[in-house]
């Protein structure tokens, strides 16, 4: 699924992901992909969350070298 919004989040840490993450998603509409780029690793806890909440699909996360690039599927 390709993304077709991003957020980088790098160098950030909570809540700031999450903050930022939750304006991004209200801003975008159903069959959008947003892909989030972060190195907090709370991130790995409360992202999940946070899509739960939102009632919205998270795709995949992938981890490499300290990064975090999480993929959500907006489902409003």
């Amino acid at each position: 699924m390709e993304p077709t919004h991003k957020l980088d989040v790098l160098g950030h840490y909570c809540p700031v992901p999450v903050s930022k993450a939750r304006k991004a998603l209200s801003d975008l509409t159903t069959g959008d992909v947003l892909l989030v780029v972060a190195d907090d690793p709370e991130t790995m806890h409360d992202l999940p969350i946070l899509v739960d909440r939102l009632g919205h699909h998270l795709v995949d996360v992938l981890k490499s070298a300290g990064e975090f690039r999480y993929i959500i599927e907006v489902c409003k």
